[in-house]
C-alpha cells in the first residue's frame, strides 16, 4: 500500500497551540492520529502530546496489521486514557487535562475509525465525503434530538463543549468504532480538529483534496479556516492520506532457524550419499 501524507497545525488566535498530530506509516499499513487538548484548563496540549505519544509506543511494541482492528482502536485509546491521567498527576501541582481523540487505522485494503470528542474523520471519495464521525458535542446532541436546527448548531454558544473526552476524568470515555470499510485507490482520509471543519463546508474540502499536492491542499484550507474565523480562530490541525496504491508489498520470506539450516543440510548429504551410492554401485559388488 502507498499513501501520499499532508499535515498542518496552525496556532491560529491562541497563545498556545494545543492541537497534536502523527501519522505513522508501515509496509503492512497506516494508522493516523489527532488529539485537540481541551481548551480553557491547563494542560491540554500535554494531554494531546501524551495521546499521540502513547498511540507511536503502543505500535512499536505490536506492529501493524492488528489482529482485531476495532479491539486494537480501543486499548489503544484506553491507554491514552490513562497515560493522559498519569501525565496530569505528575504535574506540580497536579492537573486533570483533558483532550479529543480521533483515529484512523489502514490496513488489507480497509479502514477503521475510532473517536472521541469532536475531533473529526472524514472519508472522502471522488470529492464526496462518503463518511465523517458524529461529535461527541453538547450541541451535536441538541441536533440529533432535534431540539435545534442545522442552522443554529454553528453559532451555538455551547458548540465547543464536549461530551466526551481522554483524560479529565477517572472513568473511561464512550469511545466510538467504525466498521471496516472497503477503500479504493484515490480516496482521501482525513482527521482534523473543530478548529479546521468548523469555518469550512465538507463539499469544499472535499472539492479541493480531489486534485493536486496534499500537502499544500491541507495547509490551504487550514489557512482559509483561520482567517474565516478571525480574529477569533482556533487552533488548526489536520492529518490526510490519499490512497495511491492498495498493492501490497510482498512479504519477506522467514529466515529458517538453524535447525531447519541443520536438517536441510542433512537431507542433503543423505541425497548425495545416496547418488554416490548408485553410480558406484556396480564397482561395491
Amino acid at each position: 500500500m502507498q499513501v501520499e501524507i499532508g499535515r498542518t497545525s496552525r496556532l491560529g488566535n491562541r497563545e498556545v497551540n494545543q492541537d497534536r498530530l502523527g501519522a505513522f506509516i508501515s509496509e503492512q499499513g497506516a494508522l493516523l492520529v489527532l488529539g485537540d487538548g481541551l481548551g480553557g484548563r491547563p494542560g491540554g496540549d500535554l494531554a494531546a502530546q501524551a495521546l499521540v505519544d502513547t498511540i507511536e509506543t503502543e505500535l512499536e511494541m505490536h506492529p501493524l496489521p492488528a489482529e482485531d482492528p476495532p479491539r486494537f482502536l480501543r486499548e489503544l485509546l484506553r491507554r491514552a486514557h490513562r497515560a493522559v491521567l498519569l501525565k496530569g498527576q505528575e504535574q506540580d501541582p497536579p492537573l486533570a487535562p483533558g483532550t479529543t481523540a480521533v483515529l484512523c487505522l489502514v490496513q488489507e485494503g480497509k479502514a477503521w475509525w475510532a473517536h472521541v470528542g469532536d475531533s473529526r474523520f472524514y472519508l472522502f471519495r471522488d470529492g464526496l465525503p462518503i463518511y465523517r464521525t458524529r461529535d461527541h458535542s453538547y450541541v451535536e446532541q441538541l441536533y440529533q434530538e432535534g431540539r435545534i436546527s442545522l442552522a443554529k448548531r454553528h453559532g451555538h454558544p455551547m458548540r465547543n463543549f464536549v461530551t466526551q473526552c481522554i483524560g479529565l476524568n477517572p472513568g473511561e470515555p464512550q469511545v466510538s468504532i467504525s466498521n471496516s470499510v472497503p477503500i479504493q485507490e484515490g480516496d482521501v482520509l482525513l482527521l482534523c480538529s473543530d478548529g479546521f471543519w468548523e469555518p469550512l463546508d465538507d463539499a469544499l474540502i472535499g472539492s479541493s483534496l480531489e486534485s493536486g499536492s496534499l500537502r499544500d491542499t491541507v495547509d490551504q484550507l487550514a489557512e482559509r479556516a483561520e482567517q474565516s474565523s478571525y480574529p477569533h480562530s482556533d487552533n488548526t490541525s489536520a492529518v490526510a492520506a490519499r490512497v495511491i496504491s492498495l498493492q501490497q508489498l510482498h512479504k519477506k520470506p522467514r529466515q529458517q532457524t538453524r535447525q531447519q539450516r541443520n536438517i536441510n543440510n542433512l537431507d542433503d548429504a543423505i541425497e548425495e550419499i545416496e547418488r554416490a551410492i548408485k553410480t558406484y554401485e556396480d564397482e561395491m559388488k
